[in-house]
């Protein structure tokens, strides 16, 4: 019998209850726990699904893990005539139960993931070439393809959206930040906000997330104030493959109870952490997982220059570090001027911060101002004027050799910081080799930032493209399947999102339909699996 079905899914969240307290019932407050003197070998739940972030990644794949199918509207026509051919051909399945890899092929988008491609064209038909065609899908909940699972998150649902600075407007349209299902306008105009751009504030979009989880009828899969401090496997080696079938070699250890039938839930990974009480406190937990979903993105360690001095008290490297100090007035009279680091958004976003506030920029970056792969070259003028606006005195403000700094801005390209020094100096490095000792009063390294997977095993080096290599969303992000998300180095792990390389939220949710698909799967072969073996058989096909 399925663990997914209504009746089946109540009779498990009663065992939850029974395991955890009441922490995973529909109208728990508390977070399932087990105390950390449980030892792994005692008779304990085994969860098919943990999901480590509660950002979007994770939101849109609880979404689909709840039941919720896309299907081929019945009016829709797919501008891309091929692909609609095929979407017209299985209109009574759900994208979910379809061969992705099918739909995927040639299809062309800014995502290197094929999946990722097909479910932004899908829920933004043609999207890059201007146009603003409604979602070719509609949603249907399906209660029976319920699969068990748990969101793990810092903060509220939303992720780092709620730690964004709030005075900026998001990269991405609003509507290329919504989730399936609830169109941001739609929050918007539920809300009686008055939206007045296509783009829009991140605290916006933290509160479109937060209630888009609420409304769905999420909740009761998402636990708030949890940090993780261990995920590990239990099993290793050909052996414990072998014991995914359904035979002689699965001890009782391996297998859950309920009403006296076996229902196989492999025990392959072991987390561990705490929830933070409102009082403060820590309260340890341990839950066991079959497939683990990595969705933490990339926002958790800023990136460093590594550099000499880096770690003095006045170089920061957040924008919300550099909001603070504004507003409490730390750089108000001061003559010297600011030091920003970077040629990224964020590092504009510094740059037009500190111009607001009159506060002088020294601007450092390594690459030439005609580098075609800045990101201010790959906006139009019109839809983001005040990045521009940082591009043309990037271009028009920089320093020359016997040039002094301009009062307002001064862009220093083709630079490396080599040092900070205690009395509030910085040595600069031009690409001809020329040193420069420049006075400022707070500097800001904006240069990207980095995932910490220290919870896993060497910190997640070993599953990168490159191995033995901190993973970076750019450079060496999580290898992956390119249909099921699994990593292609670590059996039943799951990543999406910034993890795999898709820094947008158009394009993250592609990962969520790849793991909802994979686990549907797996969870049916599971399924026709017992039921062979109930029918007298020996069970395994």
């Amino acid at each position: 019998r399925s663990y997914s079905s209504p009746e089946t899914e109540g009779q498990l969240l009663n065992s939850f209850v029974q395991y955890f307290g009441d922490g995973l019932g529909r109208k728990v407050k508390r977070m399932p726990l087990i105390e950390e003197t449980v030892l792994p070998g005692d008779s304990l739940l085994t969860l098919p699904v943990v999901i480590i972030g509660n950002g979007p990644s994770g939101i849109c794949l609880s979404y689909l893990l709840s039941g919720y199918r896309p299907y081929l509207s019945p009016e829709a026509i797919h501008p891309n005539p091929i692909l609609h051919t095929k979407l017209e051909a299985a209109r009574h399945l759900s994208i979910v139960d379809q061969d992705l890899e099918y739909l995927s092929e040639g299809l062309e988008g800014r995502s290197s993931n094929p999946v990722a491609v097909l479910f932004d064209t899908l829920l933004h038909p043609d999207a890059d070439f201007g146009y603003d065609y409604p979602p070719v899908l509609h949603w249907k909940l399906e209660q029976h393809n319920y699969i068990p699972h748990i969101v793990l998150g810092k903060g509220p649902p939303g992720g780092a959206w709620h730690s964004m600075e709030g005075s900026m407007l998001t990269i991405s349209f609003g509507d290329w930040m919504e989730l399936p299902g609830l169109t941001f306008k739609e929050w918007a105009a539920s809300k009686r906000r008055n939206i007045k751009s296509d783009r829009v504030m991140p605290e916006e979009i933290a509160c479109y997330y937060k209630h888009y989880v609420k409304v769905m009828g999420l909740q009761k899969n998402f636990r708030d104030n949890v940090y993780i401090t261990s995920v590990s496997r239990l099993y290793r080696g050909k052996d414990d493959e072998d014991r995914s079938q359904l035979n002689e070699n699965i001890s009782t250890q391996d297998l859950e109870m309920e009403d006296g039938q076996k229902s196989l839930i492999k025990r392959n990974w072991e987390v561990r952490g705490y929830q933070r009480a409102t009082d403060g406190s820590h309260v340890p937990f341990c839950l066991f997982a079959e497939n683990v979903a990595l969705a933490t993105g990339t926002f958790d360690s800023p990136g460093r220059l590594q550099v000499e001095g880096e770690d003095f008290p006045f170089v920061l490297h957040s924008m919300s570090d550099f909001g603070a100090a504004i507003s409490k007035g730390k750089l108000r009279g001061k003559a010297d001027p600011v030091l920003i680091v970077g040629a990224g958004l964020t590092a504009a976003d510094a740059v037009l911060c500190a111009y607001n506030n009159n506060i002088p920029v020294i601007h450092v970056f390594r690459r030439r101002v005609t580098d075609t792969s800045l990101i201010f070259k790959q906006l139009p003028k019109k839809l983001y004027p005040e990045y521009h606006k940082v591009y043309h005195m990037m271009c028009t403000q920089s320093h020359t050799v016997d040039s002094n700094l301009h009062s307002a801005y001064t862009s220093f390209p083709e630079h490396n910081v080599l040092s900070f020094k205690p009395e509030m100096k910085c040595v600069l490095q031009s690409a001809s080799g020329l040193k420069k000792i420049l006075k400022f009063s707070v500097a800001l390294v904006l240069i990207g930032s980095h995932p910490n997977l220290f919870f896993l095993k060497d910190q997640g080096h070993s599953i990168g493209h490159h191995s033995n290599q901190p993973i970076t969303c750019k450079g060496n992000p999580i290898e992956i399947d390119p249909y099921t998300y699994e990593c292609t180095k670590e059996a039943n792990l799951f990543a999406l999102g910034p993890l795999v390389g898709d820094n947008f939220v158009r394009f993250l949710k592609g990962g969520a339909l790849g793991i909802a698909r994979c686990l549907a799967i797996r969870q049916k072969k599971k399924h026709e699996l017992m039921e062979g073996g109930d029918g007298g058989g020996d069970g395994v096909p």
